[in-house]
């Protein structure tokens, strides 16, 4: 623990993406593989299972402490991270442990789940006094599953890599599924990850494993300049982009696997695609999204209803029937057990719809146009078409691996967003280098648009006193979270109003008298029974903050409505 402890302070106190990479490949090089294969785990993006409650961990730190409750909730909200304020409120221990990384989560922090209430407590208590504050810290994290380091997945396959001496690229396709839960880190699929080659070697994929994907980069330009940018618009394939669950349907040795792009097998959540692919001969992969289909309208479902069937493992009929999944293919990936990655765009779309010529798969339409103007044009009816915008690919361009600085081959182009101007009212901090300052935002609405500033200002007054809205009057509604998109210097300006402007704390959370506008953008909206509003939106981020415009003048409900109704 206290090797990777260290690793991650490193990580923690630098921006740089080199000395990043350097500390990473340092670790690799320096650590058993045992503790090696756990570290990757977490850094490529493993998700701890939360073995302790929240709950517990606070009471137990203040009776180790000897502190109240509410000293404890004070500290909180000066330090703005759980785990941080834990470590630094715990009496000192008077042993220092040397168990690593592995021996920690498998022999001591896995056993905790099912444990009784007071045994779980009894030895946190132990463990916590064998650390310093960061591996209190780090330990905390782990049991309360809130574990993040800030380091993206390419960082770690780049120093992977470095220390094994062998192709990034090569990295990556060892870690696909290396992240899924279902699996627990080994130092024997540590060692496959940084395994010699000979060279020219090809290397076959395990039985059920995906490749990584191939991931576009955003088109910020006007449509007159694509030429000058893109070249000729006949070197390009032009499809839609859809809005669902990006996937890869791997069929071998008479087995099918089902990938989500964030690694996790899906399989058992989605058995249509495995009723589906039973039609693909073996070594086979293809790449597509996974989507909802309303039949009638021949358009994909809302997001909203996919969304019904992520999170299930007990998949009902009625579910089944009223949520049917379907697979829109776009890519061929392997054919025959070959990878033909590098083959040119072209040449994989051929054989793509050779394969699934008579097969129950739906292919992604190419669409065609003279000119790149005239795409913009039928950009514009994404969405009535229940799309995102276009994907541009190059005609003469092989899959690629991630979103890599190899940009011109991959692009999405997507409509621009819904926009709203909303008003912020609750306020919790943020993660990381950003655990002091708040950063994560709840924004709300007006009910119905006031009828003059004195109308507003006197909802405004009642906040302040803490006073319920009253049935029918006039009010601001909650409708949307978001924590992106404003500057570090914009959100240092906004901290320090939502301190100024506090009224009530909820734990994190801070009520604010509401005083700013901002100008929120979304790329979906859709009803929802789970929200006071009734509304939920997709993907929302902070655009601006609007000083120009006065409280009364934010966005109503009914705005919302007429952005569902279009």
């Amino acid at each position: 623990m206290k090797r990777f402890a260290r690793l991650f302070s490193e990580l923690d106190s630098t921006t740089s993406t080199n000395e990043k990479v350097e500390a990473l490949t340092r670790y690799f090089a320096e650590a058993p593989a045992h503790d090696a294969a756990w570290a990757v785990y977490f850094l490529a993006g493993g998700k701890p299972r939360q073995v302790v409650k929240t709950a517990s961990l606070v009471g137990l730190a203040c009776q180790m402490a000897q502190i109240e409750p509410w000293l404890f909730d004070e500290c909180y909200q000066s330090v703005g991270d759980l785990a941080e304020t834990i470590a630094l409120v715990l009496p000192r221990g008077d042993e220092t442990s040397d168990i690593g990384l592995a021996e920690w989560m498998e022999q001591r922090l896995l056993p905790l789940r099912g444990l009784p209430d007071e045994e779980v407590a009894r030895r946190v208590a132990g463990y916590w006094q064998e650390l310093d504050a960061l591996g209190r810290f780090l330990l905390t994290k782990l049991v309360g599953g809130g574990f993040r380091v800030g380091v993206s997945k390419l960082l770690v396959q780049r120093a992977l890599a470095t220390h094994a001496g062998i192709d990034a690229k090569r990295v990556a396709q060892r870690m696909m599924g290396y992240t899924d839960g279902k699996q627990v880190p080994s130092p024997e699929r540590y060692r496959a990850l940084v395994a010699q080659v000979e060279e020219g070697a090809s290397e076959q994929p395990d039985e059920g494993q995906p490749y990584p994907f191939f991931l576009a980069h955003q088109l910020d330009l006007p449509p007159e300049l694509f030429t000058a940018r893109l070249g000729p618009v006949d070197e390009w394939m032009v499809e839609w982009k859809y809005d669902g669950i990006r996937g890869q349907i791997v069929k071998r040795h008479g087995k099918v696997w089902v990938w989500s792009r964030g690694e996790e097998l899906v399989t058992e959540r989605f058995p249509e695609l495995v009723a589906l692919a039973a039609s693909l001969p073996d070594g086979t992969v293809v790449d597509g999204e996974i989507l909802v289909w309303n039949a009638e309208a021949e358009r994909p479902a809302p997001f909203a209803l996919l969304q019904q069937r992520i999170g299930r493992k007990n998949l009902t009929k009625k579910i089944l029937a009223e949520a049917p999944v379907g697979f829109m293919a776009y890519d061929l990936l392997e054919q025959d057990g070959v990878d033909v990655r590098p083959l040119p765009q072209r040449e994989r779309r051929a054989r793509l719809e050779a394969l699934l010529q008579d097969t129950p798969f739906r292919i992604s339409p190419v669409e065609s146009a003279p000119s790149w103007l005239e795409f913009a044009r039928q950009r514009e009816r994404s969405r009535e078409l229940g799309v995102e915008g276009f994907m541009l690919k190059r005609l003469d361009a092989a899959y690629g691996t991630g979103r890599t600085k190899a940009e011109g081959l991959w692009w999405k182009w997507k409509i621009e967003p819904m926009t709203i101007d909303c008003v912020l009212v609750y306020a919790q901090a943020g993660h990381g280098r950003r655990s002091s300052v708040y950063t994560d935002y709840t924004f709300a609405v007006w009910n119905r648009a006031p009828a003059s500033k004195e109308e507003a200002e006197a909802v405004l007054d009642a906040i302040a006193r803490k006073e319920p809205p009253q049935p029918g009057a006039l009010q601001l509604v909650p409708f949307a979270k978001a924590y992106s998109g404003l500057t570090d210097e914009e959100f240092r300006q906004v901290d320090a109003i939502i301190r100024k402007t506090t009224i009530e704390k909820f734990g994190p959370v801070r009520s604010v008298r509401p005083s700013l506008v901002f100008e929120l953008g979304f790329e979906g909206i859709q009803r929802s029974g789970r929200h006071r509003s009734g509304i939920a939106v997709r993907f929302p981020r902070m655009l601006r903050i609007r000083q120009d415009k006065p409280l009364e003048e934010a966005d109503t409900l009914q705005a919302l409505e007429r952005l569902l109704g279009s």
